[in-house]
């Protein structure tokens, strides 16, 4: 699926391996990375549904908001501009990376 980041944060973490907003040890970073990339070799919205160390879920409250879980602590949030109406593939938009139940 096509990637986009909306928040320049969260973009440089991807590109440099640190942020100043975002400071986590290397095994975080490195899984951001790998949830990043598992996102990018996904063909549509099934891929991530079967992968089920991604944790990928539809959040509650909102209408289009999902998430992969980076570890237990941390998740990766996504908007997901869909280009089907099936709502299977789509545009993914790199939102935030929260605390897990906050």
């Amino acid at each position: 699926m096509e990637i986009e980041f909306k928040n320049k944060k969260v973009l440089e973490l991807y590109q440099k391996g640190g942020s100043e907003k975002y400071s986590f040890g290397r095994t975080v970073v490195e899984k951001f990375s790998s949830r990043i990339e598992a996102l990018q070799a996904a063909a549509g919205i099934y891929d991530l549904w079967q992968s089920p160390s991604l944790h990928f879920e539809k959040l509650e409250g909102h209408d289009s908001r999902y998430s992969v879980r980076i570890d237990r602590k941390y998740r990766l949030e996504f908007n997901i501009e869909w280009t089907d109406i099936k709502k299977t593939t789509g545009k993914v938009i790199i939102i935030n990376i929260s605390k897990h139940y906050e």
